[in-house]
């Protein structure tokens, strides 16, 4: 994925032109999906410690 954000981004700075045909294609659009932090309290992001009734 990087690589290929990478590569029509070049492309771009090259020739504007190559916007036109990328653009429709989505080879221009970053993933926006980031690692969800740690929260104190828990083991992982949403993994929880193990919860005893007793």
């Amino acid at each position: 994925e990087a690589v290929r954000l990478g590569i029509t981004r070049a492309l771009v700075e090259i020739n504007e032109e190559y916007r036109l045909v990328l653009k429709p294609h989505g080879l221009l659009t970053r993933d926006p999906r980031m690692v969800e932090r740690k929260k104190f309290g828990q083991k992982k992001a949403r993994k929880k410690f193990q919860f005893s009734k007793r």
